[in-house]
């Protein structure tokens, strides 16, 4: 079958209206109330509890990361909820368009971009007061071009390489850097920062390599700003050498645990719960199967619902292998396959549940469900539950 040039250019156009799909679905209780599709609600009081946690124990600020999508719960939709609480100091993200998404909510706190920009993205989020990353030598001659446009200072933290070789300007070259000639008045340092390697011995070494680095730019009469490195794998094994002037956490944030030690430290709420609705329920007899590959094969009469979810929307395939959803009070086993759009869950029969029931996938309702659970039972990392939701579901806050 021919395609003509018409339909291609048709169908790149609708592609793109696709990807912008999220800042059209975000927050829409009606819809959400009214539809079968799944959605996400956002706790608020889960963010709260997480931030004023994190605080508590580290006896810091913090700079709050954001990024992906502030771990899936929505950027739009996050970022608000804990701009109003006084133990935030900031936001970090790592690319231009999520920094636009921030100004975009009219979050009025500092924000960071820790990751690169062309010229053009520079320009335009200096222009609104974005702070800046500089973590190459070849940044400086461009802060001072960027400064000459703007006809001020740039804002802007040290991305400090202190171990970690992936990126950031190596700590050894920064003292030179900052003598570069006319940066000092081009550039406003607000802070400096490194990347941890989550290997807690030489975690501290690396903060012990900003901090020296601070005192020794301090000697020549230069500040850089707050110092800060501790992420929350760092909070979650109370790695307190690297919390020096702020923290930054991201997951645990929105309530998941990076480490296992930090179940034990630390109370937080998961800040999302992942609903879809019943859409089907139906009987089977003994030595019938359930979907793809008949990977279940009742060995008794069973019933069955269908929800209308699936891994698209960041609810894991290995989720047959041991995880539960809860339906009107009662926890069942998701069983046969998850498909792109459908999970299954098996009940013994006559239990109550019908088309149009809500069903809570991950969530603070069970232990159960909490996201690393879910994370260990279905084999995924703990970063994938937050991070592979899908940016198109409807968010609603509660």
């Amino acid at each position: 079958m021919s395609i003509s040039r018409r339909s291609f250019v048709a169908s790149l156009a609708l592609a793109a209206a696709a990807r912008r799909l999220p800042a059209l679905v975000t927050e829409q209780p009606g819809r959400v109330q009214a539809s079968f599709d799944p959605w996400l609600e956002i706790d608020s009081a889960a963010l709260t509890h997480n931030a004023s946690t994190i605080a508590r124990l580290t006896s810091r600020q913090i700079l709050a990361v954001v990024k992906n999508n502030a771990y899936g719960l929505g950027i739009a939709t996050a970022a608000p909820l804990l701009e109003q609480l006084d133990v935030i100091a900031g936001f970090a993200v790592v690319r231009p368009d999520e920094a636009r998404a921030l100004k975009a909510a009219a979050v009025r706190k500092p924000v960071l971009l820790m990751g690169p920009a062309s010229d053009e993205e520079a320009d335009w989020l200096a222009r609104r007061d974005v702070r800046l990353a500089a973590y190459t030598r070849a940044d400086a001659d461009r802060l001072i071009r960027l400064a000459r446009n703007l006809g001020r200072p740039i804002d802007v933290h040290l991305y400090v390489d202190t171990g970690m070789h992936r990126m950031g300007m190596p700590v050894g070259d920064v003292a030179g850097w900052l003598d570069t000639p006319g940066l000092r008045s081009a550039v406003r340092i607000h802070g400096a920062f490194t990347e941890l390697t989550e290997d807690a011995d030489f975690d501290r070494e690396q903060a012990r390599r900003l901090h020296s680095l601070g005192d020794a730019a301090h000697t020549k009469g230069i500040s850089i700003g707050q110092l800060h490195a501790a992420s929350s794998d760092a909070v979650a094994k109370a790695t307190s050498d690297t919390y020096l002037d702020l923290v930054r956490p991201g997951l645990a944030l929105y309530g998941g645990y990076a480490t296992a030690e930090a179940m034990g430290r630390a109370e937080l709420r998961p800040a999302y719960r992942l609903k879809a609705r019943v859409i089907r329920v139906d009987e089977l007899q003994a030595g019938e199967g359930v979907s793809y590959h008949r990977r279940f094969v009742a060995d008794k009469p069973k019933r069955i619902a269908t929800l209308a979810i699936g891994h698209v929307d960041g609810y894991p395939s290995g989720a047959v292998n041991g995880c539960e959803v809860l339906i009107r009070g009662a926890l069942y086993p998701v069983v046969g396959t998850v498909s792109a759009s459908h999970t299954i869950v098996a009940m013994d029969a006559g239990h109550p549940v019908s088309v149009g029931d809500e069903a809570t996938l991950v969530g603070a309702d069970h232990p159960s469900l909490h996201p690393n659970v879910v994370a260990q039972r279905s084999g995924w990392s703990e970063y994938n539950m937050f991070m592979h939701l899908n940016p198109s579901l409807a968010r609603r806050v509660v």
